[in-house]
């Protein structure tokens, strides 16, 4: 873990997964677009995988729960998101925990966060998920 921690120390790197094969799987984009594509399309990577990602809510929890990761370290990460990640046995650590992730503007919850806040079916936040990144252009249908 310690080695992908690390490895966010490029400003550029957002999050990291580490496969139980030692497959090095970066995350570039802002807020859960690359960790959803990687569910997606690849979430065979993510069964068992470590990952450290700079900020981690509630939704990125339930999508890593979905991926049956077991270990996680996040930058700054949500109290919901602990709860999530506790909930669903991943062992979690963390630099900062905040009541809630705050969006880009800092006006007001990340949208995410605030659509999954009720959710406990992580099937149901990667439909939600998708839903949301879909009505905002920041992926295909």
């Amino acid at each position: 873990m310690e080695h992908l921690k690390a490895m966010l120390d490029n400003p550029e790197v957002r999050g990291v997964v580490c496969s139980t094969g030692g497959e090095i799987v970066e995350f570039h984009s802002p807020g859960v677009k690359d960790l959803y594509c990687l569910v997606a399309t690849r979430r065979h990577l993510l069964d068992g995988a470590c990952v450290a990602d700079r900020v981690i809510g509630r939704g990125a929890a339930l999508l890593l729960a979905m991926g049956h990761v077991s270990q996680v370290f996040a930058q700054l990460i949500s109290e919901q998101a602990v709860q999530v990640l506790q909930a669903a046995e991943i062992a979690v650590d963390y630099d900062t925990m905040v009541p809630n992730i705050i969006n880009r503007d800092g006006t007001d919850i990340c949208p995410v966060e605030k659509l999954t806040m009720k959710v406990t079916d992580p099937e149901v936040a990667f439909e939600i998920i998708r839903e949301f990144l879909i009505n905002n252009n920041i992926i295909e249908s």
